[in-house]
């Protein structure tokens, strides 16, 4: 018997069939989502899985989906973070209309509600240190001791409260703490922290609060505040939802939101921690939040990845309750498979080896017609200027070919794209040896690289002419981390991959290139897909490969 996943309709998931009974039974009247980051860093490609599944739920049920910030520690946050995260969400495709919210909107409302819980004698304010309340919290298998601090009177905890409120103490002196079980089985009910002393402006309310509400304690009263009907988070929250839950038993709330947990991506060759991807920045591992080799959605952008194919590959990979490890030639494969279809077609050499046509007229140019897109013919065409001088590929040549080697040697005729038969006469090297031009002739009877006799040869090879070619540098970009499952020895630096980036210098691609808008890709023929980075400049533009055209995950699923 087929299992639940296999059984249920392409594009439908738990997630979606929780809120279609919901609708169905009339538990909600509609369907209220949210994506809720915390303005402490870059979002990732995990919170792309997030924000699609939020936003399409809400889309496809008729609903709506709010972006809230939930800016409750201002000793992390920037704004900084808040512009790059409303960026990349308009980025991705998805418009939250007017439900731009955040938890700092209802700080004035969530310190009543801490007041309300104070007075009913389920909060108070602890003294004990940090360090003291982790050691009396207990372990997964011993019950946690009660703060001495614990019973005091309902009015010494709210004039200490209030004092708290009022900046009269330093920070990390006291918490509100609820007042819950230190013996629960579920660590988060062991009397968790409400609020903080945090002496840090914060980028909304400046300098108004001395004290700031826990994620927990802030997270699912701003979804009653919102209506939000579906609370939709990743599995490590699940051992959070009895204290979700418990807040909302016990406020006066104006609505009941539910929560549902759903498995994290967790993708190889890459960390998803924002504190590790905060390290890095901070360390100078990487250039930065979006140095393309980061599993940033700002580092994806850059490297060129459309958001077509990261929505195409949250739907592939689909929503489960049970963690899993996704593939990254899967990401790869539909980068590519979206690519194929739009990216028009030019020739780049990356590293060039010179050519010189012997029978082909000093000063003589001809131009070329080449196809933009072979599969879509109303992109048109370009002209391409060939002459006696040309750049190919220096893997393109062996002196001494292997076997099965096809390209180009001395004697061997191979096909330039769109131009004409060559066939390699001999080399010249420098003084150390090395390979630096090959002298070749053409056959003028195979313009356009047509057989004229019905000759065949082995090899098409690309090729940018001499006299107008582009002088560019490519930057191309390998994972980050060598090692599949990186930091599972607990030190991720050790796994760091030394070739995630390799710069060439002194790459030759056609001029049409030096027109290519920022971030527009396109496919170098034979080479991959690749983009202008923003680094370019009107002498030496940069170009970094998005993608390569090798498919290795889809050559493993044809095994499979």
């Amino acid at each position: 018997m087929a299992d639940v996943e296999t059984a249920r309709e392409p594009g439908r998931d738990f997630i979606r069939d929780i809120v279609a009974e919901d609708l169905a039974q009339g538990r909600c009247a509609g369907v209220v989502t949210r994506f809720p980051p915390e303005p402490n860093g870059y979002l990732h490609i995990g919170h792309a899985k997030s924000i699609c599944l939020n936003f399409g739920v809400a889309g496809e049920f008729g609903g709506r989906c709010h972006l809230r910030f939930d800016d409750t520690n201002p000793a992390k946050e920037a704004q900084e973070y808040i512009d790059s995260i409303e960026a990349d969400v308009r980025w991705l495709g998805f418009d939250w209309g007017v439900h731009l919210h955040h938890a700092s909107d209802y700080f004035g409302q969530l310190y009543a509600w801490a007041e309300h819980l104070v007075l009913s004698g389920k909060a108070y304010v602890d003294d004990q240190s940090a360090e003291e309340m982790r050691i009396n919290r207990g372990t997964l298998t011993e019950p946690g001791r009660n703060s001495a601090f614990r019973d005091r009177s309902v009015e010494e905890n709210l004039d200490l409260f209030r004092k708290m409120r009022a900046g009269d103490f330093a920070p990390g002196s006291r918490v509100l703490r609820a007042k819950i079980d230190m013996a629960a089985g579920n660590i988060n009910l062991r009397d968790p922290a409400l609020y903080r002393i945090i002496d840090a402006p914060h980028p909304r309310t400046g300098d108004t609060w001395k004290i700031y509400p826990s994620y927990d304690f802030a997270h699912g009263q701003s979804d009653a505040i919102e209506g939000i009907t579906h609370s939709i988070c990743t599995l490590e929250f699940e051992d959070h939802r009895p204290l979700y839950e418990w807040f909302l038993d016990n406020l006066p709330v104006p609505a009941r939101p539910r929560q549902y947990e759903f498995a994290r991506l967790n993708l190889t060759y890459t960390l998803l921690s924002k504190r590790i991807l905060t390290e890095l920045v901070r360390k100078g591992l990487v250039t930065g939040w979006d140095d393309p080799r980061m599993p940033t959605l700002a580092g994806l952008r850059r490297r060129g990845v459309p958001p077509e194919a990261l929505r195409e590959f949250c739907k592939r990979i689909g929503v489960a309750k049970a963690n899993s490890t996704v593939d990254y030639a899967m990401l790869d494969f539909a980068i590519r498979e979206h690519l194929n279809t739009v990216a028009q077609r030019r020739m780049a050499v990356l590293r060039p080896l010179r050519v010189v046509l012997e029978n082909w007229p000093e000063g003589h140019f001809e131009e070329i017609e080449a196809v933009n897109h072979p599969d879509d013919p109303a992109s048109g065409t370009r002209k391409l200027v060939f002459g006696r001088e040309l750049w190919v590929e220096r893997d393109d040549f062996m002196e001494h070919p292997a076997k099965k080697f096809y390209r180009l040697s001395p004697g061997k005729e191979v096909r330039l794209r769109y131009a004409y038969f060559v066939t390699c006469k001999s080399v010249v090297k420098d003084a150390s040896g090395e390979v630096v031009e090959l002298r070749c002739t053409y056959d003028p009877a195979s313009r356009g690289g047509n057989s004229p006799d019905g000759r065949k040869v082995q090899a098409t090879l690309h090729w940018v002419g001499a006299s107008d070619a582009l002088d560019a540098e490519v930057r191309l970009y390998d994972h980050l981390f060598a090692n599949p499952a990186p930091g599972s020895g607990g030190d991720y630096a050790k796994d760091l991959n030394p070739n995630s980036l390799v710069a060439l210098k002194g790459c030759k691609l056609e001029p049409s290139l030096a027109a290519l808008p920022t971030g527009e890709v396109v496919q170098f023929e034979r080479q991959g897909y690749f983009c202008l980075d923003r680094d370019s400049t009107p002498a030496t533009p940069v170009f970094n490969r998005t993608v390569g055209l090798r498919d290795m995950w889809a050559k493993a699923q044809a095994k499979a």
